[in-house]
């Protein structure tokens, strides 16, 4: 995993609003599994998309995202509606920028 996006993900979980036990507590993971998960230094733990998703939304941090996009040469733009809202746009809504 990329030095960057290991590093993002640690302040994500460590430097938030939400103090990390409490933030391990909401996405429903052990505390002592999510710092694994995260540690920089531990090759053998990995951190599941599935979890990445549920610590975004906790958080209300799309950091990782904007990351991972910028480094396939996509940019993110937020939708200006809601998912709940049936008028919502249905293009897609991310651009290719050519590098």
């Amino acid at each position: 995993m990329s030095t960057e996006l290991v590093k993002i993900l640690h302040e994500l979980v460590l430097e938030n609003r939400i103090p990390a036990k409490a933030l391990a507590k909401e996405i429903g993971k052990p505390y002592s599994t999510l710092l694994r998960e995260i540690n920089p230094y531990d090759n053998g733990a990995k951190l599941g998309v599935e979890t990445l998703l549920q610590l975004m939304k906790a958080t209300s941090s799309v950091a990782p995202l904007e990351y991972m996009a910028d480094q396939m040469g996509y940019a993110l733009a937020a939708k200006t509606q809601s998912r709940q809202d049936d008028s919502f746009e249905k293009t897609p809504v991310y651009s290719h920028s050519t590098m």
